[in-house]
């Protein structure tokens, strides 16, 4: 695929990945971690994908100020004025704008042409080419329409843990595949997630978007006003030694809120992008179960050589030998557990209480710092 030279692509990357925990830590979180063992870090599998739709000039990562040099280690080929830094976490909205401004600073006269794919970091997507032409159908979308797009996944379980998206009818929708957002839910409790995976007509949220640059800075201008207003007063300094002052002024004064909050949800101009590429957000243990080599007992397993009596449906995971290596694991009478093994700790954690991950960290930095 020939890269556009009209299309930017922005990596969010600055999570700290709690839940996944031992192997993500604040100093290297999930983002840069080869968490199924490919011998790439999901931020390099992230930037490999979009590199195939986009020059590399033309990818930009948002990030903490702390990973600034762990972007850099692990995107060598990104120059360095594309890594932007955010002086402390204020959301994905604010995230989204100071790439939008930074975009507009870089493309010049050409921004009126400027199309963005927004990315998380994190995120797994097994059929790459499946992902590059829904991409390349909801680029063409942008390019013709005043609408937003969104990035819907087939369910296939009724999970609380994603946001859900309900879509028109292809009657009333513009393609069989790009729909009309009616609404969007997030993070239903089992019964309804139930409903809506019966009903057909809900997909999860995958939380990628694509948009022209002139319409999402409309949809700011409209739906966030007050931080539009924050970033135009200091648009002069974008690409330029000024802008790390400037920015540390705008988050200063910036609200917390996400893009699905104080825009997505308001915008009467969003359309979803129907797809199926094997996607996972990554955002549990319990999701990466299915993404692992699995056993005939359904154990899936990443660095680790698993000896397993009378054992299923297990999550073991080890990073404890290094890269390449794998660490010999014994299980016996264990059935839908957490096992994760690193050089300091070990986690043993019933899936059903896998939330409590997050839990055990935040009591954690109070205990131990």
């Amino acid at each position: 695929m020939t890269p556009s030279h009209s299309t930017y692509a922005v990596i969010m990357a600055g999570g700290i990945g709690s839940r996944f925990w031992p192997m993500s830590r604040e100093t290297q979180p999930k983002q840069f971690l080869d968490i199924l063992g490919t011998g790439k870090s999901l931020i390099q599998m992230t930037f490999d994908r979009l590199n195939r739709l986009v020059p590399v000039e033309n990818i930009l990562v948002v990030t903490q100020e702390r990973y600034r040099t762990l972007v850099g280690e692990h995107l060598t080929h990104i120059p360095a004025e594309n890594i932007l830094c955010e002086p402390f976490m204020r959301n994905t909205a604010p995230c989204i704008a100071y790439a939008n401004h930074w975009v507009a600073a870089k493309a010049g006269d050409a921004a009126s042409e400027a199309n963005i794919i927004v990315a998380p970091a994190d995120h797994l997507i097994l059929d790459e080419t499946g992902f590059l032409d829904i991409v390349k159908l909801g680029i063409h979308h942008t390019s013709t329409t005043q609408n937003l797009v969104t990035l819907g996944i087939r369910p296939s379980r009724p999970d609380t843990g994603y946001g859900y998206i309900q879509f028109e009818d292809a009657a009333n929708s513009m393609d069989d595949k790009i729909r009309s957002v009616k609404t969007f839910t997030e993070k239903p409790q089992l019964d309804l997630a139930e409903q809506f995976l019966v009903s057909g007509d809900f997909y999860w949220n995958s939380g990628i978007f694509i948009w022209s640059l002139e319409n999402i800075n409309r949809a700011f201008e409209k739906h966030l006003p007050e931080m539009q207003e924050l970033f135009v007063e200091h648009s002069a300094a974008f690409n330029t030694p000024d802008e790390k002052t400037a920015i540390a002024s705008i988050y200063g004064d910036c609200e917390n809120i996400s893009i699905d909050y104080g825009l997505m949800e308001k915008a009467p101009n969003v359309s979803v992008v129907l797809s199926d590429f094997g996607w996972s957000d990554l955002g549990t243990w319990g999701s990466l179960h299915e993404k692992l080599n699995l056993d005939t007992d359904g154990n899936g397993t990443s660095g680790v050589e698993l000896l397993a009596v009378d054992s299923k449906d297990n999550v073991v995971v080890s990073n404890a030998r290094g890269a390449g290596q794998k660490k010999l694991i014994a299980l016996r009478g264990l059935e839908n557990f957490i096992v994760v093994d690193t050089e300091d700790a070990l986690l043993v954690c019933p899936k059903s209480e896998e939330q409590w991950i997050k839990q055990l960290v935040t009591s954690m930095k109070t205990k131990k710092g």
